[in-house]
């Protein structure tokens, strides 16, 4: 998705940028990701986004972290602009994140916000600022084999004229971005070095997963 505010490098964000932990999301580069936010430290930290640069920095807490209140995180996480927000009326916001760039958790800077905020190393990943980087190399025809396999294996309905026509890494992104895969899968997704090695993740999880299906569904013999 396009924005008005296009980031050319890293050196266009700050050094420093809220966090929002949330176990399960995945916000990668030129995705789009809703959120639903009610509680009143991140309501707080999207009102101070708003009135700043617009930028929120996603993360997963580390595993077996999710339900504590001040979890260890996750090495990586993924910077999002703040593109869309509508206001419930009962105390929430409707928020969609556009990805920017994939980042290294830094030191915890102390803020006295309700929030968390953190110092965020984005040198190990300036080719997300780059939309055609790898795409070339993508096994397209493999990521539309999975995800056939996998559809007709869950009884999934698929705009199928809008999969093929859709870019590769908007495909590719999109769907790993949707997958219903656990905590460990989508950061593996988000770790991937570029959209080529993204996509060959997500077809090798893709496929582990409808074997594991084919295994719990075989009847005893």
């Amino acid at each position: 998705m396009s924005i008005n505010r296009p980031y050319r490098n890293a050196g266009e964000l700050p050094a420093e940028l809220p966090l929002f932990p949330l176990e399960g999301a995945l916000l990668l580069p030129r995705g789009q990701l809703p959120l639903n936010i009610f509680e009143p430290r991140y309501l707080a930290m999207i009102d101070d986004a708003l009135a700043g640069h617009r930028l929120v920095a996603m993360i997963q807490p580390a595993p077996g972290e999710a339900q504590t209140d001040n979890p260890v995180l996750a090495e990586v996480g993924c910077v999002g602009r703040i593109t869309q927000l509508a206001e419930t009326g009962d105390g929430r916001y409707i928020v969609s994140l556009t990805g920017v760039t994939r980042f290294r958790l830094g030191g915890e800077a102390a803020s006295g916000k309700p929030y968390r905020i953190a110092a965020l190393d984005f040198s190990p990943y300036a080719g997300d600022f780059d939309e055609a980087k790898a795409e070339p190399e993508v096994d397209r025809a493999g990521i539309m084999r999975a995800l056939r396999e996998f559809a007709d294996a869950n009884d999934l309905r698929v705009d199928w004229k809008g999969v093929e026509n859709a870019a590769t890494e908007s495909l590719v992104n999109a769907l790993s971005m949707m997958s219903p895969f656990g905590p460990k899968e989508k950061q593996a997704l988000l770790e991937a070095p570029d959209v080529k090695t993204r996509a060959d993740v997500l077809i090798a999880i893709t496929e582990m997963e409808l074997a594991r299906a084919s295994k719990t569904q075989a009847p005893l013999q």
